[in-house]
């Protein structure tokens, strides 16, 4: 494993011009409802003490997009596997646990058929992307192309849920949308706020969520969005902020061709839903929006798990070296550095683990 690459992570000295590709990248998935939403910045230091549902595969897709070599290539142990997203959470989540912060992940599930469009087109998109990664003359461009190219295996599913697991940090398995399961667990108080970068999760109802938790430190600013201050601003209901989305494209439909974020805001704030649109022929009942009662009850009413359970223990620091070094060719030096970090934060963080599971079990 190149040691500048985990120096640069671990450090957070990316360039910003290596990590605006990568964002611009993930802006693709979700919704693009950013043009009407006011975010506050915020610090770690400020989250210092939450509990953060971290939408798993998201995190996990800007590891492997953004931990690369400067061909593109993505980190390999020496048997040829790839390690960036095991790179990117153990130094990642141990700087994050060091600043107080409290992480559960959460996995997805089997996603819905009114996605598979959707992924369909990223597959296509992500094929195209490796052709023209096989066939780029310089460096810049090799490595463009091997972002987009990004895909996340199921071996690397279960790596990450590994290292999680002798981290002492819990994970959940949702039944289907990540961001669904996060949400919820937020409402229910098992957790404080979403971390995602896409708005997504406020459709679901998250309370809270921030941006860019998983970039480098250094110029790039975590975005903090509060469901209800977005409603007091704009003046409209969370079921109203799901009909603006469905108009703009979900990763459910591909929404109105010619309706952004802002006009789609006017027209639900003139009209409130789109049954009322459609039946004062304000806009046709176009294809984009042929299946908004189903998307609609996705975002409102969407399947989660409710008999998850959130337990944190000490890292089991001899299986985590045995994992990462023994197996991935880690450097053994940078782990000890990584799991020093957080000996100090275990003692003040078993009070916030005693509390959540409190809250837990009210709800058995």
């Amino acid at each position: 494993m190149p040691e500048w690459a985990i120096e640069n992570f671990e450090t957070s000295r990316i360039e910003l011009p290596y990590l605006n590709y990568m964002l611009l990248f993930l802006i693709e998935m979700g919704t693009n409802i950013g043009d009407i939403l006011e975010l506050r910045e915020t610090s770690l230091d400020a989250l210092a003490g939450k509990i953060i549902a971290v939408d798993a595969y998201n995190m996990l897709y800007q590891f492997l997009t953004i931990i690369r070599q400067p061909d593109g290539t993505p980190l390999r142990d020496s048997a040829g596997r790839v390690t960036s997203h095991l790179s990117g959470l153990i130094y990642r989540a141990t700087n994050l646990m060091a600043k107080g912060l409290k992480l559960v992940f959460v996995f997805d599930g089997k996603p819905s058929e009114l996605k598979a469009e959707v992924i369909r087109a990223r597959s296509v998109r992500r094929a195209e992307a490796r052709r023209r990664w096989a066939s780029a003359k310089v460096p810049e461009e090799a490595l463009k192309f091997a972002k987009a190219s990004t895909r996340i295996e199921p071996g690397i599913v279960e790596e990450a849920k590994k290292l999680l697991e002798y981290l002492g940090i819990p994970y959940v398995q949702a039944p289907s949308e990540g961001e669904a399961q996060a949400a919820f667990m937020v409402r229910r108080g098992d957790a404080d706020i979403v971390a995602s970068q896409d708005y997504d999760s406020l459709l679901f109802g998250a309370p809270e969520m921030v941006r860019n938790l998983s970039a480098p430190r250094r110029g790039v600013k975590l975005e903090l969005a509060v469901l209800s201050d977005i409603e007091h601003r704009l003046g409209i209901t969370h079921e109203e902020l799901v009909e603006i989305a469905i108009l703009v494209g979900t990763d459910f439909n591909p929404g109105i061709k010619g309706i952004g974020a802002k006009r789609a805001l006017k027209l639900i704030k003139e009209h409130h839903s789109i049954d009322e649109l459609l039946a004062k022929s304000v806009i046709e009942n176009a294809p984009g929006i042929a299946n908004y009662e189903l998307v609609r009850d996705i975002f409102l009413h969407p399947e989660v798990d409710t008999e998850y359970e959130l337990r944190w223990s000490e890292p089991e620091e001899e299986k985590v070296k045995e994992f990462l070094c023994e197996l991935h060719d880690f450097s053994e030096e940078r782990v000890n550095k990584a799991l020093e970090r957080i000996r100090t934060t275990s003692s003040s963080s078993k009070e916030i683990v005693k509390e959540s599971q409190r809250r837990i079990d009210q709800w058995l």
